[in-house]
């Protein structure tokens, strides 16, 4: 009865974290294809996507449950509204979905616990159902900073790796003979086979600079999107060297040389981590399952000899 009340309970846990999860991603679209999709409906007269009305009804719906828990005014400008950046949610909609995501696993997998205690008829006293109440209502509140803590660094890490493949290709562009602007259009247009975050990054780049912004302004933005340390040393490079007029292409490849050997060195560090992380499972793990194959046949014997002969 214990083990179909926790399976059960296990079941539902996921089934509300798997869909609630997927209801943010779901909810929470890409800049650089909405605005594409708003460019071509502009284009060809249309008025909006099907699957953008769905979008913006289930938003519709779930605002309620988001503005109990959106912080006070005056967050926009804090580090909780970069996070959002850092991660890839830069839609309007992003902070209330993430609090209604918030609220609605606070709320639901109590109540989930509650209802699979009462079908499977659990005997639990008033402590321990306190107990799994607060900490499931516990774990549902901070499940979506895990989320959002880990795809931030997902998205970090994947633009650090792939970021100096970029500045090489635009430092080829650059010594053909194209602008600085051309060149980021070029990148953004090739480095999606790379990487499909720093495409995106790079097209915004592009907007950004068609419409009329400054590139160090441009560049800013870009540095402030993604939180990586060696964006913003690239943005600082990239502005130092259009305002003194300095050689582009070569201040990149000089860039991108720095960012090919710290890249090298962090996986070598991450390399040299491997023994250490090894050391706890062969010891607990492995250790104690070769001893028991070894030892246990001549326990057995010694045993039948010594002790019951």
């Amino acid at each position: 009865m214990v083990t179909t009340h926790v399976m059960f309970l296990l079941l539902v846990f996921g089934a509300a974290v798997a869909l609630t999860l997927a209801l943010w991603g779901y909810l929470a679209p890409q800049p650089v294809q909405t605005r594409l999709r708003q460019a071509a409906g502009q284009a060809d007269g249309m008025t909006g996507a099907p699957d953008e009305a769905w979008r913006a009804k289930l938003v519709e719906v779930i605002s309620p449950a988001g503005k109990l828990s959106l912080p006070s005014e005056g967050w926009e400008n804090s580090p909780l509204r970069r996070r959002f950046l850092h991660a890839g949610f830069r839609g309007e909609q992003a902070p209330v979905i993430f609090f209604a995501v918030k609220t609605i696993l606070t709320f639901a997998l109590p109540l989930c616990f509650m209802l699979s205690a009462g079908i499977s008829g659990a005997a639990l006293t008033l402590n321990k159902a306190l107990l799994m109440i607060v900490g499931l209502a516990a774990a549902g509140y901070y499940l979506p900073n895990f989320f959002l803590n880990r795809r931030i660094a997902n998205r970090q890490l994947d633009i650090f790796e792939a970021f100096p493949d970029a500045i090489d290709l635009m430092t080829v562009t650059v010594e053909a003979g194209l602008g600085l602007d051309a060149a980021i259009a070029r990148v953004g247009d090739e480095i999606g086979v790379k990487s499909r975050i720093l495409e995106e990054e790079f097209k915004l780049v592009g907007l950004e600079l068609r419409a009329g912004a400054s590139r160090a302004a441009a560049f800013r933005n870009l540095a402030l999107r993604t939180g990586v340390q060696e964006v913003e040393l690239f943005v600082a490079m990239l502005v130092q060297a259009d305002r003194f007029g300095t050689g582009m292409a070569e201040a990149l490849r000089v860039h991108s040389d720095a960012l090919r050997t710290k890249r090298r060195l962090k996986a070598e560090e991450a390399a040299a981590k491997i023994p250490l992380k090894q050391l706890f499972p062969l010891i607990f793990c492995i250790f104690p399952s070769i001893m028991i194959v070894l030892m246990a046949p001549a326990v057995i014997s010694i045993y039948r000899v010594f002790i019951r002969g």
